[in-house]
């Protein structure tokens, strides 16, 4: 018996004018969306979506680029003014949030959610380069 095909229906995300951007910047990629108020993603983008690989995924061009990928779309449908959420150490933190603000996005606020441990797990071992 053949199997049915089953077409699947994107969800329509309700895009206003004003949102929220989460950009996480590890030590190997940085990640961005752009989401509207309750928290459902309108675009993303990342470094190695990009075609970025290795040590490269970690550069603020590279988020530069990811940045520019991700507002393109999230202009287009219609998002004006964002709240910016940076979380982790990264080195394209500052050049992301940039970047969407030259794009025609306003930003509005910028709140560090970085992870702070108060004492908690053992660290890992120091690295050797």
């Amino acid at each position: 018996m053949a199997k049915r095909t089953r077409s699947t229906k994107k969800r329509v995300v309700k895009v206003e004018a004003i949102g929220k951007a989460f950009v996480k910047a590890s030590f190997n990629n940085i990640i961005i969306s752009l989401t509207n108020n309750s928290g459902q993603v309108i675009s993303w983008s990342s470094s190695g979506k990009m075609g970025f690989r290795g040590s490269k995924k970690n550069t603020p061009y590279a988020a530069q680029m990811a940045a520019q990928d991700c507002s393109k779309v999230a202009y287009d449908l219609g998002l004006r003014k964002v709240k910016v959420y940076v979380k982790g150490p990264g080195a394209g933190r500052e050049s992301a949030m940039r970047t969407i603000h030259s794009s025609g996005i306003e930003v509005t606020e910028i709140i560090d959610v970085t992870p702070m441990p108060h004492n908690g797990c053992r660290p890992p071992k120091r690295r050797r380069v």
